[in-house]
């Protein structure tokens, strides 16, 4: 039984797969299985996967018909044997010592979760990189060299993930910014198998993370937070999210809210339930709200205005912080709520 279980999706990535599986093979931490799920790739991106299990038992392939990045996650689950699973984007990378620090991390609290980040410098590198035109393939970022000492790794833990988890990351200045859990990307953190082996994500939206880890913290995870930039992210210079029509993010955006808020309401505290959509629901909707600019039809619009006024209905908005009143009256305007 492997200690770790990465799980990595597989689509139209034969470009990039080498260096993702080169950097869980390279781990200074051996005790892992890695599943790469093939979702019906119709380049090498499987066969590369197969080589890579043929030198190395522990790597499995699983091949799939073509579902998306959320319903790929899904089938790589029921594979995963390890204490602990994380993710990996197959045209992304880690440091070497991702699942050393992690695990060590984790056995020393008992924690539920470890959190880390991305490395901020690389992707903003990249991005310099394309807007001049420059191949971007074999931009090694300078922390990847970085050795770090497992016992001068500073951290925080916490069994209160509420009061760190947050879309608010860029504005606030107090004492609390340095351990902050910015976002929701799945793939920053490593979880124990039991806390998410049940909640599965929703397949065929954009921006599965946000439901996914919202059902998480519900869970009341202990976790330890080390903020160490051990992930690699690829911009994305032209793939699903960027070339996305507006409505079908705007769609995605509110069933995600839609889906986390029907569980909320069912089973958060009210604790839970305030700071969550404090921290991370009405940022939601906003950037779901603002999408509506981008439509140009009677049909997308009257779309857009029957999805908002299902979410209403639902009492998503019946709850707003100061900070969003603006906004609300904004929704209820545009659909037709005095």
């Amino acid at each position: 039984m492997p200690k770790i279980s990465i799980i990595i999706p597989m689509y139209n990535v034969e470009k990039y797969l080498r260096r993702c599986l080169d950097s869980v093979q390279n781990q200074t931490f051996s005790d892992w299985q890695a599943i790469c799920v093939d979702d019906g790739s119709p380049d090498k991106s499987g066969e590369i996967a197969e080589e890579y299990a043929a030198r190395d038992k522990r790597f499995v392939v699983v091949h799939k018909e073509n579902g998306g990045l959320s319903d790929a996650r899904n089938a790589g689950m029921p594979y995963a044997k390890g204490e602990y699973v994380m993710f990996l984007d197959s045209d992304d990378f880690i440091h070497p010592q991702t699942m050393e620090i992690a695990y060590a991390m984790a056995q020393r609290d008992n924690a539920d979760i470890v959190a880390y980040t991305y490395d901020r410098f690389y992707r903003p590198q990249l991005m310099v990189y394309h807007k001049l035109g420059l191949n971007t393939d074999n931009v090694r970022p300078f922390g990847i060299r970085k050795k770090y000492n497992l016992k001068k790794i500073k951290s925080l833990v916490t069994d209160d993930v509420f009061e760190y988890a947050t879309e608010r990351a860029h504005n606030m200045m107090n004492k609390k910014r340095k351990w902050l859990i910015k976002h929701c990307q799945v793939w920053k953190n490593m979880y124990r198998r039991e806390l998410i082996s049940d909640i599965p994500f929703i397949k065929g939206i954009l921006f599965e993370d946000f439901p996914w880890w919202s059902e998480v913290m519900l869970k009341n995870p202990r976790v330890t937070i080390i903020n160490l930039p051990l992930y690699y992210y690829i911009p994305n210079f032209g793939g699903i999210v960027l070339s996305a029509k507006q409505l079908r993010i705007m769609q995605s955006l509110c069933t995600g809210i839609s889906g986390a808020y029907s569980v909320y309401k069912k089973s958060a505290t009210d604790y839970q339930m305030k700071k969550w959509q404090e921290q991370f629901m009405w940022y939601f909707v906003n950037w779901a709200f603002r999408k509506i600019k981008y439509l140009k039809t009677d049909d997308e619009l009257k779309v857009a205005r029957e999805t908002f006024a299902g979410l209403k209905n639902m009492g998503v908005f019946d709850s707003v912080p100061n900070d969003w009143f603006e906004l609300r009256n904004k929704i209820y305007s545009f659909v037709g709520v005095c």
